[in-house]
């Protein structure tokens, strides 16, 4: 009897063998676990602005020296600033001789006329007419700026030659211009601003055209009305006499004057150099 129960239950389970792939479903195959998405970063690639000229600077930013960066600077801008004073002396002797001879009903040459009105178109004498008027109206404004002072405007406006506007530019004195494509786009520009910073090709046409601003622009007439007291006085024109006349440079105002002032002093040392 026992026998014949384990045969009925080996042949049962043989039979269910054969036949459980047909009575149950085989599970649903498993789908793969989807990857995860690896982000790539690229890294950020910071845009090397270029030279809108081509002079070879001095690399003002990496002496770390203070006094080494400042005889560095002074004898990079120093030469031009001279430069143009010495050619501005010229012209004023020009228009002094001009003037002593129409004083005296002296006629001018046709060598000396082309010249005054030369200087004339340069320094915006509206009335172009050479009359002792007019050349004493000139003298106001063809006349030296102090070294000290062109110096220490250009060492504070860029930065000692490290600002973006100096490197790229050679704007080491923050002259603005206003003709699209005329220089460089503040980063900080308000949105319903025109001007742009003024580019240059070198850096004598950067001290030029600072020397014409002060020379010119009505915002320094009393600058110029200072200048020309001392002149009359004959006493020297030293730049501490003339930084109240230059209180429209900055936004800063009277807090630009007197930071002019404290770095003239400071730096009395470099400008006794020869």
């Amino acid at each position: 009897m026992m026998r014949l129960l384990v045969k009925i239950i080996i042949a049962a389970i043989s039979i269910f063998a054969v036949l459980y792939p047909f009575i149950v479903k085989p599970p649903a195959p498993t789908e793969p676990a989807p990857e995860p998405e690896v982000t790539v970063t690229k890294p950020q690639v910071k845009e090397v602005e270029k030279p809108l000229h081509k002079v070879k600077l001095p690399e003002f930013g990496k002496i770390r020296d203070i006094a080494t960066k400042k005889k560095r600077f002074f004898d990079f801008i120093k030469p031009h600033v001279e430069a143009e004073n010495e050619l501005i002396l010229q012209q004023r002797a020009s228009i002094e001789i001009a003037l002593m001879m129409l004083q005296f009903e002296e006629p001018l040459s046709d060598i000396q006329q082309q010249r005054i009105e030369r200087v004339f178109k340069l320094y915006k004498i509206e009335d172009e007419t050479i009359s002792v008027d007019n050349l004493k109206r000139a003298l106001r404004r063809v006349d030296i700026i102090p070294k000290e002072l062109a110096l220490m405007q250009a060492a504070n406006e860029s930065a000692w030659g490290t600002s973006r506007f100096a490197r790229i530019g050679l704007n080491f004195f923050g002259q603005w211009c206003y003709r699209k494509g005329c220089g460089m786009i503040p980063k900080r520009r308000d949105d319903e601003a025109a001007h742009e910073v003024a580019a240059f090709q070198s850096v004598r046409a950067s001290v030029k055209s600072y020397f014409r601003n002060i020379n010119t622009h009505d915002a320094y007439k009393d600058l110029r009305a200072t200048r020309a007291e001392l002149r009359a006085q004959k006493k020297p024109i030293e730049a501490t006499a003339l930084t109240a006349g230059l209180l429209s440079y900055s936004e800063r105002g009277v807090h630009y004057i007197e930071e002019l002032n404290d770095m003239i002093r400071h730096n009395k040392a470099y400008f006794d150099e020869e």
